[in-house]
């Protein structure tokens, strides 16, 4: 099992139920290809960087997750195929990548 972390940015006109069924979907997917969620995080709307899809703005999300490897070109398959999402980056993490999102979790947790 690989960890696994992907950052996806929904349009942002979506109502809240669209947002919470996209972010279902593809827990629901990955739960279903035997994965283990390590984390989940909604960003909310944020500013982009630059226009896409002459949008200015996404709600960004964030899944970190351990998964064996096959199963990460369908589930990025599923990302281009829905409409709702604006872009997508998927990165496998290794051990130090790992240590640090455990201590940017700890950190919020902490703020929180």
């Amino acid at each position: 099992m690989n960890h696994y972390e992907t950052v996806f940015i929904l349009n942002p006109v979506l109502s809240d139920v669209q947002i919470e069924e996209t972010v279902k979907k593809f827990e629901d997917f990955l739960i279903k290809n035997d994965a283990k969620m390590v984390s989940k995080e909604n960003w909310g709307l944020k500013k982009l960087a630059y226009p896409i899809q002459h949008k200015k703005s996404g709600f960004y999300h964030l899944f970190e997750f351990a998964v064996p490897g096959e199963v990460i070109a369908p589930y990025e398959q599923e990302f281009r195929r829905d409409e709702r999402i604006m872009r997508f980056l998927t990165v496998k993490l290794d051990k130090h990548a790992i240590e640090w999102a455990e201590k940017r979790r700890t950190r919020q947790k902490a703020k929180a």
